[in-house]
């Protein structure tokens, strides 16, 4: 800005505060108004007076970094997700605290110079009564979420910013920090700057949530909302209950979906009197933990779906473990599974299950799943592309509306554009005579997904990057074009940037598709292969026949690689419920590829090439001063040195210290269930039934 536009911008906001003369250009809210008049009136600010920015020394900066180390923790995992989604458009990304000390960024390193000529770095004042009118300090004085665009900005150096500021609350409803994106320089108009707004806001919305979480763990938490694939995600509503039913907490959503005025009006209220549930059904939900139950608000008579999450005390925790189990212990007794109703579509929370990566996936997809950002789920086949795009659908508010998938590797490439696009009566031979709709047309007001979109023809990828970008479609054989309203979500397992390099693929139509991309893991790669692998078995279990998986069986199915995924697990599973005598899951019941070989092989066939190289030096474990002792090699073999026993004795203590869950101890030492299973077999340390009693190197 030159300093003829400063002086112009100063003299326009003095003009409006005094009555004298009209906004400057780009300036219309009311709200932006009356912040320049508290600049003005309360704080004695001056919009032209040169200003250095207000920074914590160094040792107050450390003190107030830890008096929030909480909350920076919480945040800055949000913050790294946000940031990925908003990566090279010049934002930068702030969290401070309720008086607008910047606490923590996250910053583009090439960028850093420019912000911090801007004055936005760690331990900066940008309250309102320091910097005037801005999207930290005008969050903080209004209470709300605010956007302060350009000129929007009391003091005239800062009229290069772009702000978006949303407060963040703990769970007594009162602001603790904000959350802000800005940028310098950028010429994006304020409808633009919108978008940014809306993710900032639900980043903001997820860290509270989180803070609410973590700060009731000493109580039980009731979460519920009025659509049940929505409980236990960033938009459901959250009580912290104490052990008597009474209400300790409560979060906003909580406020808005029981009509309360306020979070303090619903604390003291026993949730018997807020819901038509008792303490019998509480109790089973606390021992069910992610059932859902039905039940209506006693106010006003809204059916909400519940689950009830027990409390995560120290002393909770430690009564709930059992012996720790020996390192010649026997295999477990037979896994025993209880069926469960087989759901017509598993919802986000139930396809995320406990995996970080698919977890990750969902607080993603959850920011845009009411926008018209395109989403691309990339992943290989089997993974469930198609599911997870069915339930981001059911989870958005065109729900109710169609949603139609293509999948552009099964149609014949000469079929595949009528398909698509549909076509006239009579518009080529063998047409239907009353002609065709088509897939895109059939998806209006829905969603269509186009599955295996990497497949799709390049001259039809022409077309429909058109039908994207004008959101219309003219059917084969006709000459008017008819308006669509689409939310598209697609999804392939080829490496489509590579695709586009080799002119496979039309770049202009991956970036029209990937607004953002989700990337599934394969079912090798996910943590909570445990769980997955029973609540398959509790679906495809016919009701009211309990069954049971033998503890060598289920070690196999854990162990075994999946190169079909989720695909060929639940077609393992079905076959051998089939065929299984006994109601019990055997060995012999699974396929030869299963059932040959150790469960070694197994786990060795599973490793990546990528696992080869990884050691446990790369997430360091804490090694207690005694543990099991490490037996003599056997002669003839080299002994292992200090790194080697060091490893294998931290894998031999988290081995016991989990009882033999390889999903829990693979997570405790940082590395991947199939790195796991594979120094295991390194060292010659027993799975199931087998017993240790030697070591060596191979």
């Amino acid at each position: 800005m030159t300093e003829t536009a400063l002086v112009q911008h100063a003299r326009g906001v003095m003009g409006l505060v005094n009555g004298l003369g009209a906004a400057p250009r780009g300036v219309i809210a009311d709200s932006v108004r009356v912040s320049w008049e508290r600049c003005v009136n309360d704080y004695r600010l001056d919009p032209a007076r040169p200003h250095a920015p207000q920074v914590v020394d160094g040792n107050n900066l450390k003190d107030l970094q830890a008096r929030h180390e909480e909350l920076v923790d919480i945040a800055r995992a949000e913050m790294d997700t946000l940031y990925d989604q908003i990566s090279g458009s010049g934002y930068a990304l702030l969290l401070t605290d309720a008086n607008g000390i910047i606490l923590s960024e996250k910053v583009d390193p090439t960028l850093t110079r420019m912000f911090r000529g801007a004055g936005l770095v760690v331990g900066a004042d940008w309250s309102e009564q320091t910097e005037g009118t801005n999207g930290i300090g005008t969050c903080i004085a209004e209470g709300r979420s605010v956007m302060i665009h350009r000129a929007d900005h009391f003091r005239a150096r800062h009229t290069a910013l772009s702000c978006s500021g949303s407060p963040i609350r703990d769970p007594d409803g009162e602001m603790i920090a904000v959350l802000d994106a800005s940028v310098v320089g950028s010429h994006d108009t304020r409808t633009s700057q919108m978008h940014t707004m809306a993710l900032v806001n639900t980043s903001a919305r997820l860290i509270e949530k989180c803070l609410f979480l973590r700060r009731s763990q000493p109580y039980r938490i009731l979460r519920f909302h009025s659509r049940p694939e929505f409980v236990n995600l960033l938009h459901d509503a959250a009580l912290a209950l104490a052990e008597d039913g009474t209400v300790v907490a409560a979060d906003d959503m909580a406020v808005a979906l029981l009509t309360a005025n306020t979070r303090r009006s619903l604390i003291g209220s026993l949730v018997t009197d807020l819901f038509d549930i008792g303490e019998a059904e509480l109790r089973q939900l606390e021992a069910t933990r992610q059932a859902l139950f039905p039940v209506r608000d006693l106010r006003a008579g809204r059916r909400f779906f519940v689950s009830l999450v027990p409390p995560q005390t120290q002393t909770h925790l430690i009564a709930t473990q059992t012996p720790r189990r020996s390192i010649s212990a026997p295999a477990p007794e037979p896994v025993r599974i209880t069926p469960i109703e087989r759901p017509a579509t598993m919802n986000l929370a139930e396809l995320a299950g406990d995996d970080p990566a698919m977890l990750r996936n969902i607080r993603s997809a959850s920011r845009v799943a009411d926008s018209p950002v395109p989403i691309l789920i990339q992943g290989p086949t089997g993974s469930g592309k198609e599911a997870f795009a069915k339930a981001l659908h059911l989870a958005s508010r065109r729900a109710a509306q169609p949603f139609v998938a293509v999948n552009c590797a099964a149609i014949p490439e000469s079929l595949i554009e009528s398909e698509l696009f549909g076509y006239k009566a009579g518009a080529f031979t063998g047409a239907r005579r009353e002609g065709s709709k088509g897939r895109i047309l059939q998806a209006s007001g829905g969603t269509l997904f186009l599955d295996e979109i990497g497949d799709m023809p390049l001259n039809l990828q022409t077309r429909l990057l058109r039908v994207l970008e004008e959101q219309e479609v003219v059917p084969l054989g006709g000459d008017t074009a008819i308006k669509v309203d689409l939310r598209i979500l697609s999804a392939s397992h080829r490496p489509l940037r590579e695709m586009i390099h080799r002119g496979e693929f039309r770049e202009d139509l991956y970036y029209r598709l990937n607004g953002i991309t989700l990337e599934l893991p394969a079912l090798r790669e996910r943590a909570d292969i445990e769980r997955l692998i029973r609540r398959f078995i509790a679906m495809e279990t016919e009701r009211e026949r309990p069954v049971a998986i033998d503890g060598e069986a289920f070690a196999r199915l854990i162990a075994y690689p999946w190169p079909g995924n989720i695909r060929e697990l639940r077609n393992v599973i079905r076959t051998a419920l089939a065929i299984c005598e006994d109601d019990v899951i055997r060995r012999e019941d699974l396929p030869s590829e299963l059932r040959n070989g150790t469960i070694e092989q197994l786990s060795a066939a599973a490793t990546p090439p990528s696992a080869a190289s990884s050691t446990i030096a790369e997430a360091p474990v804490a090694i207690a001063p005694s543990g099991p002792a490490l037996p003599t090699p056997p002669p003839g073999t080299t002994p292992l040195n200090p790194l080697e026993e060091a490893e294998c004795k931290a894998i031999l203590q988290a081995v016991e210290q989990n009882r033999w869950n390889m999903t829990m101890t693979a997570r405790a030492l940082g590395m991947s269930r199939n790195t796991l299973y594979r120094k295991l077999n390194r060292y010659s340390i027993p799975v199931g039934d087998k017993r240790h009693d030697k070591l060596s190197r191979h």
